[in-house]
């Protein structure tokens, strides 16, 4: 006999629900529920308003770019305002490009988002599309989601069973759950365990999700339901030589790798958006990360931020080639490192 092994790359980008007992399998928890889940609202919230505002931002510079291209045109040669004018345009142009820049990330960034309950099954569009393969997808997810929020308990009592007459029985009594879905729920449950780092649980549901996964495979080999064929499994299981046994521990060694491999990258990910969203945070009027700014710049010029010595800062300046010089403060001041005065900032820019 041979295992095919479970696949749970379906659900690789859908957030484990706010409703999935990641404490403990018999502990209730609704108001950690409850928060988790006003916070995902809350990131979807305050992610959907900066998209709203980059184009709002964007429209605005396109209008006063527009205008001022109308402004340029109609000056006759020799007119003292084209020079003011023609700056006008080259910063306004540049302001352009950053902001269709920001765009574009910021809708990279809307697509590599994860599916949650909140999401995967809204309306993608207000219009009838001829292509049903996305909707199929959305369906099976829902399916799935349903599946498991009706027999959570259940499916979690069958992971934490230990002997095999345990097993066989409450599949006798709940012959609903011998199905590829409670397969991909119990690999689910070891995942979170993984990340919860409950390793000893994580490995008694993963043993579990190999049963069943067994019991799918033997399903198809013979082209009978599954629910006739889980008591000749665990016949089978009950008697098998070395060779069947061996192939069994593999199976299973085989997920529990998985299963860390999954929750290192989950891990991972939540710790990358988290360091995003503080970097997102740090971010100054121009859009720049102080402290990424703060470690290009030369140790002189770091020293008279570190002691708040705005002499010693116009000293460096000062000895520093005036093109980098302008470089630098201009980052400073885009990052919020470096708030100048009114005066100071015309300076700036006149420079």
């Amino acid at each position: 006999m041979s295992s095919s092994g479970i696949d749970y790359s379906a659900w690789d980008h859908i957030e484990v629900s706010d409703n999935e007992d990641e404490t403990s399998p018999f502990v209730d928890t609704p108001s950690l529920f409850r928060m988790r889940h006003r916070a995902r609202l809350e990131r979807m919230a305050a992610f959907q308003q900066r998209g709203e505002e980059l184009e709002v931002n964007s429209e605005a510079c396109r209008r006063m770019l527009e205008e001022a291209r109308q402004r340029l045109c109609a000056l006759e040669d020799g007119d003292p305002e084209i020079t003011s004018v023609e700056a006008e345009v080259r910063k306004l142009e540049k302001d352009q490009k950053r902001f269709e820049q920001m765009i574009e990330e910021y809708r990279r960034e809307e697509r590599r988002l994860p599916w949650n309950v909140d999401t995967i099954c809204q309306d993608g569009f207000d219009k009838s599309v001829l292509n049903t393969k996305p909707a199929e997808e959305k369906e099976k997810v829902e399916a799935h989601r349903s599946f498991a929020e009706k027999y959570s308990s259940e499916i979690k009592h069958f992971g934490m069973l230990r002997r095999w007459d345990d097993s066989q029985q409450f599949l006798s009594d709940n012959p609903h759950l011998v199905c590829e879905e409670t397969a991909n729920c119990l690999v689910v449950v070891c995942v979170d365990l993984e990340i919860d780092e409950k390793p000893a649980l994580m490995e008694q549901v993963a043993h579990q999700a190999i049963v069943l996964q067994f019991i799918l495979d033997l399903s198809k080999a013979l082209k009978r339901d599954p629910r006739g064929c889980f008591r000749q499994f665990f016949s089978n299981i009950k008697t098998a030589d070395k060779t069947y046994l061996d192939q069994f521990e593999q199976e299973l060694e085989q997920l529990k790798e998985r299963v860390r491999s999954c929750a290192k990258a989950r891990v991972h990910d939540t710790m990358k958006e988290l360091e995003e969203e503080e970097r997102q945070k740090r971010l100054g009027p121009g859009l720049l990360d102080p402290q990424e700014v703060y470690d290009s710049l030369p140790k002189e010029m770091q020293r008279s931020f570190d002691e708040k010595n705005v002499q010693l800062l116009h000293e460096v300046i000062n000895r520093m080639d005036p093109q980098e010089a302008k470089f630098h403060m201009l980052r400073c001041i885009d990052s919020g490192l470096w708030v100048p005065d009114p005066g100071e900032a015309e300076d700036e820019e006149d420079s």
